[in-house]
């Protein structure tokens, strides 16, 4: 189903956000789109809701399973006006969102449903999931110049780590059970990453309910929800794998040609799996086996 408009959507399709979990892919150009679709589609979601821009085209058998609704991704605040009013819309159910070509993956997804995941996250009493961008990139950019293959992708097995956050205040006292992420692509190519976009963590999964607002650094007005874990043991965390990184690397002019390879000597090939995730302290199942 196509609606022209989100506001479209929320006043014909709502029957749509009864039932979760629902992924919302946010689609800001045309490449991976149909894969990005599927992959959460197989992941289990109730419903895969795609904001793109209408003069993209579909796979048949994705246009006729996933709901689509025209969206503009290049105004600004568009990633937080769609999911707020998303959040506004379907209280209580649980969310998650991504980017095309961004893939989510977390322990045992090759077997377990993330419906089955956020059953027990819940038990847990956690209303949301912390979760990494890991950047994936292409093994060879002169056969891929946009930095995107499926077939050959990579990602780097070391390099990442963790700074407190800061409260804001004067005394500027580090938040309790927040942490900022670094690593990957942001971290090796900082040159070229803003400061404030340098940052992997993502609260991409969330139980929405009244009042709670996404922010523009993909946090979340509930301190609680921004936390990686709840206060007596760890919980579950999970990885979106994403060329989005790679991808704007070697699109925006000022690093597109600086940059003629992303491998180095910690890059490993993308297995496509959560094992290797696992293996590499890249996603953790929490007290979840």
């Amino acid at each position: 189903m196509q609606y022209r408009s989100l506001d479209h959507f929320l006043n014909e399709g709502k029957d749509a956000l009864v039932k979760g979990p629902v992924a919302l892919v946010l689609v800001e150009d045309d490449v991976e789109v149909d894969t990005t679709l599927r992959h959460h589609q197989q992941s289990g979601f109730a419903q895969v809701i795609a904001f793109m821009p209408q003069s993209f085209d579909l796979p048949r058998d994705v246009a006729e399973t996933v709901i689509r609704i025209d969206y503009e991704m290049h105004h600004d605040g568009a990633m937080e006006t769609a999911i707020n009013r998303i959040i506004d819309a379907a209280p209580n159910l649980w969310i998650y969102y991504c980017y095309n070509a961004e893939y989510l993956f977390y322990p045992f997804c090759e077997t377990r449903t993330i419906g089955e995941m956020l059953t027990f996250h819940t038990e847990e009493r956690r209303g949301a999931m912390l979760s990494y961008v890991i950047d994936l990139y292409a093994e060879d950019l002169t056969e891929c110049p946009d930095a995107v293959s499926l077939d050959h992708a990579h990602l780097d097995r070391s390099g990442y780590y963790a700074l407190a956050r800061p409260d804001g205040t004067v005394a500027n006292h580090p938040k309790d059970r927040q942490l900022d992420f670094y690593g990957g692509l942001r971290w090796r190519f900082e040159e070229h990453v803003p400061a404030a976009r340098r940052k992997i963590d993502r609260i991409s999964i969330f139980r929405a309910k009244p009042g709670l607002r996404i922010r523009d650094d993909h946090t979340f007005n509930d301190e609680e929800y921004n936390t990686f874990s709840c206060p007596w043991h760890h919980n579950i965390t999970a990885a979106i794998c994403s060329f989005r990184t790679a991808k704007a690397l070697k699109k925006n002019p000022g690093s597109k040609f600086e940059i003629h390879t992303f491998k180095w000597h910690n890059s490993a090939p993308f297995e496509w799996h959560s094992r290797q995730l696992l293996d590499f302290g890249l996603i953790e199942p929490g007290q979840w086996f």
